[in-house]
């Protein structure tokens, strides 16, 4: 048996990166298996959250009796969709499980130890600091039942948040760091005001990433978005919602046959009506939302405590008089941390979470 945990554990969470934000409401796990020392599977949970990794890793034709499991989660014990996963290692002959993190579902919760350990099965929960956070957007939608909510900023090095000459404030290297955290979380939230200024397509644009379009949600009450933007060419490639409070009008009905599904609401002015549309959002099969929209729209999330993460990119240059803001950047310039330790050409990124 080998005494290596860490380095094993942290291949698992390696792997459960790699579709992170793109299993639905199940989280992202990783699993290796281990054998005479021996990386011998991997699996990772597929995209909209099943088969769960411990199938992917152990459903193939090895011989597994006597292995290692080290997998990022406490391995699941109820049966839903598809049979627990206990199921399976008893069944393929693992000799010991390592998990990192116990599951906070309360099907089962602490029960895959006991399960095992009855088949004589040793199951260990070896906590790794390297990885002490991925779980978080998992353990807030359990306990709450509301999508772990991120967004992002661009601000000049004068904090200004529009330029006035271009679509954009921070460089390449900023922006392709947006496209992976937009390819890590499974929608999008946006404003029809912030689409209508940027003819935004709001998907991931790098090699590799390109094919992982997240649901976009485009708020916008009085359905003033434009006809013709970019984004149209996608709406046949993934699920693109207008959330109004303008219900069964002719205006609903064209944009219903360019394709776009409509999300009614009464009103989104107050805290109440923003936990509201989350727990819409939830209940629809989302668990990790991206909010990419102006300064007045973050600055009412802020204000009302719902962002669980912010990322603000910050520019080398000033834009001085070539920039503007349609709204006070005083909650954004209170914000104190450190800036991430990444290259960005010049460009700062800075996050803090709530």
């Amino acid at each position: 048996m080998t005494t290596n945990h860490n380095q094993f554990l942290n291949l698992a969470f390696q792997l459960a990166e790699k579709n992170l934000g793109q299993t639905k409401l199940n989280p992202s796990v990783g699993s290796v298996v281990v054998k005479s020392d021996t990386v011998i599977s991997t699996g990772v949970t597929s995209l909209d959250g099943r088969p769960h990794s411990e199938f992917n890793a152990l459903n193939k034709l090895i011989d597994f009796s006597g292995a290692s499991l080290y997998t990022t989660l406490e391995p699941c014990t109820h049966k839903g969709i598809t049979p627990p996963c206990t199921d399976l290692i008893i069944k393929k002959k693992i000799k010991n499980v390592f998990y990192a993190f116990e599951d906070p579902d309360k099907r089962t919760f602490k029960k895959a130890k006991r399960i095992l350990n009855s088949k004589g099965i040793k199951a260990k929960l070896i906590y790794t600091k390297n990885y002490i956070s991925f779980y978080k957007s998992y353990f807030l939608n359990k306990k709450f039942s509301l999508p772990y909510v991120a967004a992002k900023i661009a601000i000049s090095k004068d904090y200004l948040t529009i330029n006035k000459k271009s679509k954009w404030i921070t460089n390449d290297s900023s922006r392709k760091i947006s496209h992976l955290l937009r390819s890590r979380h499974d929608c999008v939230i946006s404003t029809s005001k912030s689409i209508n200024f940027d003819n935004s397509l709001l998907n991931c644009r790098i090699d590799g990433l390109n094919k992982n379009k997240p649901d976009l949600f485009i708020i916008d009450l009085n359905l003033k978005l434009k006809k013709k933007l970019s984004l149209n060419y996608l709406l046949k490639k993934r699920k693109t919602y207008l959330i109004t409070n303008i219900n069964n009008s002719k205006k609903a009905l064209i944009f219903k046959k360019m394709g776009y599904k409509i999300l009614f609401i009464n009103n989104l002015k107050s805290k109440n009506d923003f936990y509201y549309l989350y727990k819409k959002i939830y209940k629809m099969g989302y668990a990790r939302v991206f909010i990419e929209a102006g300064l007045t729209f973050l600055n009412s999330l802020l204000s009302y405590k719902l962002i669980n993460e912010l990322y603000i990119f910050k520019s080398k240059k000033k834009l001085s008089q070539n920039g503007k803001n349609n709204d006070s950047t005083k909650y954004l310039k209170n914000i104190h941390s450190k800036p991430l330790t990444i290259n960005l050409d010049g460009d700062k990124l800075f996050k803090k979470e709530f």
